[in-house]
């Protein structure tokens, strides 16, 4: 396997994490017992995602003419 497959699994395995995450958090917050830092730890794990988003994308333009395997 080459480096641009396996940080395309990573990519797509941290990004469905964080996401992950944010929604278990915002619904925890949205619970009787929500805290503020529910919120916050939702919001840092959606802005999180994007930014892995936003990595994998630059990562993929950089090695664009390398082989997936």
């Amino acid at each position: 396997m080459s480096l641009k497959a396996i940080h395309l699994i990573f990519v797509n395995a941290l990004t469905a994490l964080s996401f992950g995450c944010a929604i278990w958090k915002f619904l925890d917050y949205r619970g009787e017992n929500g805290t503020a830092g529910d919120l916050w730890f939702s919001l840092a794990a959606v802005a999180v995602g994007i930014l892995v988003i936003l990595y994998g994308r630059y990562f993929l333009k950089k090695l664009k003419k390398m082989s997936y395997l």
